[in-house]
């Protein structure tokens, strides 16, 4: 009976250290758990960051775009009204020259008229150039967009 109650006593104590262990263990991976909760909840804050500074990023270049947008057309009507000005002054230009009257005030307007076409020609380009490039850096954000989406879903 000493022999058997002893036998059960070291299994007791050895199922009490491998409880305690067990116990150390559980305590351990419920920390490391709730860590890895923090850890996740800080890095979806950050990537919830990451979006909206992405979104607002995406409405200043939209609303980039749209005022190039604006401006080329702008400039379009003006390119338009300067070349029309342009055909009335070589036509005018003609008339002074069948009429030997006034030959080199006519060449100047024309002269005049022309560089400005050419100044607003070249203007015209560069805002299309800027509407083009808001248009490639609103694409490029389309794109993080989707990225970042996939990236949430892993």
């Amino acid at each position: 009976l000493k022999e058997e109650n002893a036998v059960l006593r070291s299994k007791i104590n050895r199922l009490q250290i491998l409880s305690e262990t067990q116990a150390d263990k559980m305590r351990k991976l419920e920390k490391k758990l709730e860590e890895n909760k923090i850890k996740e909840e800080k890095e979806a804050q950050d990537l919830e960051a990451m979006v909206q500074h992405v979104e607002q990023n995406l409405q200043l270049m939209t609303k980039r775009a749209a005022k190039a947008e604006n401006s080329a057309a702008r400039l379009r009507q003006e390119n338009a009204l300067l070349q029309a000005e342009l055909r009335n002054s070589r036509l005018e230009n003609e008339a002074l020259r069948a009429g030997q009257a006034g030959l080199a005030a006519a060449k100047q307007n024309a002269e005049v008229a022309l560089q400005h076409l050419l100044r607003v020609t070249s203007s015209s380009r560069a805002s299309i150039r800027q509407l083009l490039s808001g248009a490639e850096s609103l694409q490029l954000v389309a794109d993080l967009l989707k990225s970042i989406d996939r990236i949430s879903e892993v």
